[in-house]
């Protein structure tokens, strides 16, 4: 390959083979698949094969990708820490081609303010005067994913700071590094409910919001909607940043957590999966009103 790349493997159990893929393959579609799983000799021409794949443990698969060197490798790291988790899959996930001693202060050099609208994204490093009527989220991403750079969050940035009007009672599903919850605080939420199947994005979560002053955000462990609060009452506004296949899983159950009319924004659809979502929308008697779109990534606001 010509230029600089980053290999980010993920290794993790045959069972977990097409989950790993369906993952994997929201981030970049040119995968390399370490799968012996099924490969047989039946005692032929086993002197051509390589030991290594004679000798490889049949429950295990590998499932690489390459990073260029304009691409922000931590990123696509965070994706999966927090994308993997979420459909119960255990995978180890490695870096090659880059010394992670060095990573620990150049990876900040990927991030630089992020205007969407009203709102702007300024890394927690960067000196940004806040133009008149600007609002300013000021993130540390730590080792959580969402930091305004991706495109399934700033698709639901945008959905939301339109359908906001201030005074909601939000859920946040799926947080993160609590970067939506952050926004709706700003953008006028009386209080946000956020919440992660990941403790260590729960922790960052935390930490980011009361290092931007939003004393109104709750942030809990939860494995999908288990777990959610709701004894102040249902909810008036919701966002889930997720993927197709866990925003699919939740809608039947996530109108109990809705008052009558509340916008759900829902993110993290890769293209090739967007029909499927609009189906469960309508099968779940929800409506599409908005659908937005960047980079093969969409965004729904449906409602009942």
């Amino acid at each position: 390959m010509a230029g600089s790349w980053t290999k980010i493997t993920v290794t993790g159990n045959v069972k977990d083979l097409d989950d790993i893929v369906a993952v994997m393959s929201m981030l970049d579609n040119g995968l390399m698949i370490e799968d012996y799983s099924d490969f047989s000799l039946n005692g032929m021409y086993g002197e051509l094969v390589d030991e290594s794949i004679l000798n490889a443990d049949r429950e295990t698969v590998k499932v690489s990708l390459f990073v260029p060197e304009e691409r922000n490798p931590l990123e696509y790291k965070e994706f999966l820490e927090t994308r993997l988790p979420a459909l119960g899959v255990k995978g180890d996930i490695s870096l090659e081609g880059m010394n992670e001693d060095d990573w620990a202060e150049s990876w900040k050099q990927y991030y630089k303010p992020v205007p969407l609208g009203k709102v702007t994204i300024v890394p927690a490093w960067e000196k940004y005067e806040a133009k008149d009527g600007e609002v300013i989220i000021r993130m540390d991403p730590g080792m959580a994913f969402g930091t305004g750079t991706h495109e399934t969050t700033r698709l639901v940035i945008r959905l939301m700071q339109d359908e906001l009007r201030g005074g909601e009672r939000l859920l946040d599903v799926g947080t993160g590094s609590g970067i939506l919850s952050i926004c709706a605080s700003k953008l006028g939420a009386k209080s946000c409910n956020a919440y992660d199947i990941d403790p260590v994005a729960v922790k960052v979560a935390r930490e980011n919001a009361e290092a931007d002053g939003c004393t109104n955000i709750t942030v809990g462990v939860s494995d999908l909607l288990r777990g959610v609060d709701l004894s102040g009452g249902k909810y008036d506004f919701c966002v889930a940043n997720i993927v197709a296949d866990i925003i699919i899983r939740m809608l039947p159950d996530i109108k109990s957590y809705l008052k009558a009319g509340s916008p759900l924004i829902l993110s993290g659809i890769i293209g090739d999966r967007a029909e499927e979502v609009r189906a469960a929308v309508t099968k779940n008697g929800f409506n599409v009103e908005k659908e937005i779109n960047e980079n093969d990534w969409v965004g729904m606001l449906v409602r009942v």
